[in-house]
């Protein structure tokens, strides 16, 4: 099985003109007492004016007769509800660093709890009819972990600069997917599996519903995600249950257009017999013969089952009607503005493989596609085999996706940016090798450089205003450029010009695009 990877600041003040992004008077802000449709919240106001609230219930928590079932209408309570911290993380494996990503990547060690649907709001906003942009951030993790209380994710900075930031949390792992026939035999829609994904919807209406109490604009929302979270992203722009939630899209790292390994059985995303059967072999692991007992199951026994290994959206003819690529092909997907990309040294650090096992894998995996794939990532001893392989799972899991995304969507008339991540993120000892690696870029996408404990040089600051700067302008308006900043050019597919972020940001050629174009057309012929 094809593993969706896991994913899991010192800061000093660096003037330039790029940062920025003017900032309404704090003279008249909003009340830290909002009403929302549910009821009264209370945030705190930080320091810097900005407003916070966390841990919103946006949906009754899925617990008891409600774990595996679409997420449910969060009751109205009385009185004021105090929002000053993060409410639990999805129910997951203790957060343990490993390979290139440090403490600030992982969610608190606690609290950890299936009752978990919660989001949180950053505002500036000095009245509830400023109509500020909206951005909501959608986190990575593989579908089987992380959290929106993840250090590198905090909202402030980025509400400093205008916008409203809104992250939410969402099922994962075997609370997030799991289908079965009974499920999808009580759901009035016939459908399991998914739950995350009907998270993500439902905290989207809630901010349809609420975000103007902040300050927001609800017909101005931009959602973002990295690794898994662009997956959903992918995932949301085609379903028709997310139409007119959002206007934006933003998925860095991560699309969700391979099905799966041309060649091979190894299905990344499951249709929903797949995954019901799925369901069958775990609830005959557990010797459950009801749902009732299979909802008795207390959590901690059910994150011991091997479920990781597909967690991930599942076709199911509702929130999914077809694959995510059928969709595209069919010009069925939500109309959104688009802004896309990956970074340089996003590669997966696994088992490598001699340069004749990795010939023989290829040849099994890729068929009649195997041959000419080796002349992209030739393997002619065991040292060229190493880079091919690095390479090849950049390129497919990551370039190629996004590339993928960026030309059908651009064919289809969207407007899209592309960019390329580049900076060598700085680290000292086993952190000083990875480069611009997997996840990486999001210290600068945020500003929020000061949650990291890293060696952070002048240009590492520099290029989290540009990059932090361009994200807010496309919130703002689905145009990333700006007074100061670098022109970054709409992308069209016969010149292929993106965004270089990096050491100096500057528009260039798509490196690679004759491997990716290769590894793209095997997307689309699959």
């Amino acid at each position: 099985m094809k593993k969706r990877i896991i994913i899991p600041v010192f800061f000093v003040s660096v003037s330039s003109t790029l940062a920025l992004i003017p900032v309404d008077k704090m003279s008249d802000p909003i009340s830290t007492t909002v009403k929302t449709t549910e009821g009264v919240v209370e945030g705190i106001r930080g320091k810097s004016g900005i407003l916070s609230f966390k841990a919103i219930p946006y949906a009754a928590p899925p617990v008891g007769e409600l774990r595996w079932k679409a997420p449910q209408a969060m009751k109205p309570w009385a009185g004021i509800k105090k929002c000053e911290v993060f409410g639990p993380s999805p129910m997951q494996a203790k957060p343990v660093p490993f390979s290139m990503w440090s403490e600030e990547f992982f969610i608190p060690k606690e609290p950890i709890s299936e009752d978990c649907l919660y989001l949180n709001v950053w505002t500036g906003a000095n009245s509830s009819k400023a109509k500020r942009p909206v951005l909501v951030w959608i986190y990575g993790g593989g579908f089987t972990a992380g959290g929106s209380g993840v250090p590198i994710y905090d909202g402030e900075s980025m509400a400093r600069k205008g916008i409203i930031f809104v992250s939410l949390n969402y099922r994962v792992g075997i609370f997030g997917f799991m289908a079965h026939p009974d499920l999808t035999k009580e759901s009035p829609h016939k459908v399991s599996g998914n739950y995350a994904l009907l998270d993500q919807i439902a905290a989207l209406r809630w901010v349809r519903s609420n975000i103007a109490s902040f300050g927001g604009d609800p017909d101005n929302v931009t959602i973002d995600g990295q690794s898994a979270g662009a997956g959903a992203v992918n995932c949301l722009i085609a379903s028709p249950l997310a139409k007119s939630l959002f206007q934006k899209a933003i998925a860095q790292s991560g699309a969700d257009f391979l099905k799966e390994t041309p060649g091979s059985p190894d299905i990344i995303d499951s249709n929903l017999q797949q995954a019901e059967q799925e369901g069958i072999r775990v609830s005959e692991q557990l010797k459950a013969s009801s749902l009732a007992e299979l909802r008795n199951i207390p959590a901690e026994q059910l994150l011991k089952l091997n479920f990781n290994d597909w967690s991930g959206p599942v076709v199911d003819g509702y929130f999914l009607p077809q694959t995510v690529a059928a969709i595209f092909k069919q010009h069925r997907e939500n109309n959104v503005a688009l802004l896309t990309g990956w970074n340089k040294d996003e590669v997966l650090f696994g088992h490598i493989k001699t340069a004749a096992d990795f010939q023989k894998d290829i040849e099994k995996n890729f068929g009649s596609y195997a041959k000419e794939l080796l002349e992209y990532y030739p393997a002619s001893n065991d040292s060229e085999a190493t880079i091919s392989q690095r390479k090849l799972s950049r390129d497919l899991y990551f370039g190629a996706e996004n590339y993928t995304f960026a030309n059908i969507e651009t064919s289809h008339g969207k407007t899209v940016y592309v960019y390329r991540f580049t900076r060598r993120v700085p680290g000292s000892g086993e952190y000083a090798k990875y480069g611009a690696f997997h996840g990486g870029q999001m210290y600068y996408v945020l500003d929020n450089l000061k949650f990291a404990n890293r060696p952070w040089e002048p240009t590492d600051y520099q290029l989290a205003i540009t990059m932090s700067s361009y994200w807010v302008n496309f919130v703002r308006s689905g145009n990333p450029n700006g007074e100061g900043l670098p022109v970054w050019p709409i992308y069209e597919t016969h010149s292929k010009k993106i965004m270089d972020l990096g050491d100096h940001c500057s528009a260039k050629t798509m490196p690679d695009s004759s491997s990716l174009n290769f590894l793209s057309s095997i997307l689309i012929a699959n």
